[in-house]
């Protein structure tokens, strides 16, 4: 087997990295906007774990909370994984109503399976709610999305104004380039309602873990991203004009080698429709007797198994067809698969995501500042169907229905 692994003293490859990292931006000529109406930007750094923030790596991010707002930490929606949490920021819905309720998702109406990284993923028909582009669209506002999930597929007969399809190799600067050139648009042309999105967090915690240097090189370089969208600000003349929030979908947690847990010891997997594996088994029995399966999955050590109605309320995780009958939820860095799944992997994960979203190492960004926020203002942590409504309150849209609030955010909102 040819398995990716972690380098052991990655320290040249890190410093030379961290050095590309804290390079100025380059400064090009551009029109000054002076037509600017309220504008917000939705910034997503997939898997940055709200502590990175205090870990004195991330000046720009860092400057940004000072002139503005942040969460001790964002709750993630359960399950922690990329695409529900996505979809439940900019809708305000728990995934158990927006019916993205994981990467992969079984819909027994359709008889088909999503996957979040596949072509039915741009499929109208997975995607319930509205999310915020969509809000702003409706109500005579342009929105822009640079490969938020779900923004490249047509939800409600709507897509925003300016979108692209995903591209996972297109470098962060070039994303950064993208959100710029729509700013200097023509008022009547230019979105107001913005959202970008960087992968390379996740990608270094995933391959090398929560606390590596290639972590630490990944999120420096995101955060001159933050940086240089700074300095595009001031090259146009806006600065301190547009609200920027900065969220993460979820954080991070070392899933050691030794912590495998082989669902064929407990149950034959041949006699199941398992829709997710790792972190939360989500399965239905073939033969439809849900309940002696679920006998069965409550002897798996170091997990726990629920019935589909009995998932702590906490969860908003009951609801909806989309959910299967029977589920296993691992402890914190446990992972339940097979050997044979485990044999033919091309390359290791060292840590992942997908728990309980309570658990501290699970916890998401939040950072806010712009015309909309009081300055040097720190807030409790809160949950991330939050996020809708203060989106819409920041723009005066009237907010589709959801699951969200405004009080987090009220003590800390210019009136």
């Amino acid at each position: 087997m040819n398995l990716r692994r972690p380098s052991r003293y990655p320290v040249l490859v890190s410093l030379w990295l961290l050095w590309l990292a804290v390079l100025a931006p380059a400064q090009t000529p551009v029109r000054k906007i002076r037509d600017l109406k309220p504008t917000l930007l939705l910034v997503s750094i997939d898997g940055f774990r709200a502590d990175y923030l205090d870990r004195g790596i991330t000046p720009n991010l860092s400057r940004l909370a000072k002139s503005g707002v942040r969460a001790k930490w964002m709750t993630p929606a359960f399950p922690s994984k990329t695409f529900p949490n996505h979809y439940t920021i900019v809708t305000g819905l728990y995934p158990e109503h927006h019916g993205i309720v994981g990467n992969d998702v079984w819909d027994p109406d359709f008889q088909a399976k999503f996957t979040y990284n596949k072509p039915m993923a741009i499929e109208s028909r997975w995607w319930w709610g509205e999310p915020i582009w969509n809000t702003a669209e409706r109500q005579g506002m342009k929105a822009g999305s640079m490969f938020w999930p779900g923004s490249d597929a047509e939800i409600g007969g709507l897509r925003p104004s300016e979108w692209r399809t995903y591209e996972h190799k297109m470098p962060p600067e070039d994303r950064v380039a993208v959100i710029l050139s729509w700013l200097d648009k023509p008022v009547k042309d230019r979105p107001r309602m913005l959202t970008l999105y960087f992968s390379d967090v996740d990608s270094a915690g995933h391959d090398y873990g929560p606390d590596s240097p290639e972590l630490t090189a990944a999120v420096w370089k995101i955060d001159r991203m933050i940086g240089l969208l700074q300095a595009g600000f001031r090259q146009r003349g806006i600065e301190g004009q547009v609200n920027v929030i900065v969220v993460s979908d979820h954080g991070m947690i070392p899933t050691p080698a030794d912590q495998k847990i082989f669902l064929e010891d407990i149950v034959d997997p041949a006699s199941l429709r398992v829709v997710t594996w790792g972190q939360l088994l989500s399965v239905e029995a073939l033969d439809g007797n849900n309940e002696a399966l679920y006998q069965k999955l409550r002897r798996i050590p170091h997990a726990t198994a629920y019935r589909k109605g009995e998932m702590p309320a906490r969860f908003h995780y009951s609801e909806g067809r989309r959910i299967p009958p029977v589920l296993v939820l691992a402890d914190g860095g446990w992972e339940i698969t097979t050997r044979k799944r485990l044999a033919d992997r091309t390359m290791v994960e060292v840590a992942s995501h997908g728990y309980d979203n309570e658990l501290p190492q699970m916890r998401a960004l939040f950072v806010a500042a712009g015309p909309a926020f009081r300055p040097g203002r720190t807030i409790p942590g809160f949950p991330n169907v939050d996020v809708y409504p203060l989106l819409c309150r920041i723009l005066g849209l009237e907010p589709a229905k959801n699951d969200g609030s405004l009080a987090p955010f009220l003590p800390v909102l210019k009136k």
